[in-house]
């Protein structure tokens, strides 16, 4: 700022040679560090992502043997349903 505004003895002209190198510097050690840690999310995600895919497993598993036991619930009331209507033809 200081640079920007003074009127004489500006020791960065302009293209601010020395501003961009400064930036450029910055830039160059910080993306190795963003890049680890993108890297590591991935990994974390990863993990994430297989963990949801056994709980889904499990989840259907239960879900088959639920229907399974609702079928029998269902056919075993048919068969008492067609019991008492047998029974109420014979009468």
């Amino acid at each position: 700022m200081i640079n920007v505004v003074a009127y004489f003895k500006q020791w960065d002209l302009y293209p601010f040679i020395l501003l961009n190198l400064l930036f450029f510097t910055q830039a160059a050690y910080v993306a190795p560090i963003i890049m680890m840690s993108q890297n590591r999310q991935n990994d974390r995600d990863r993990i994430q992502a297989a963990a949801d895919y056994k709980t889904n497993i499990e989840a259907k598993f239960e879900i088959e043997a639920l229907q399974k036991q609702l079928l029998k619930f269902e056919i075993e009331k048919l068969d008492k349903i067609l019991k008492i209507m047998e029974e109420m033809k014979a009468k």
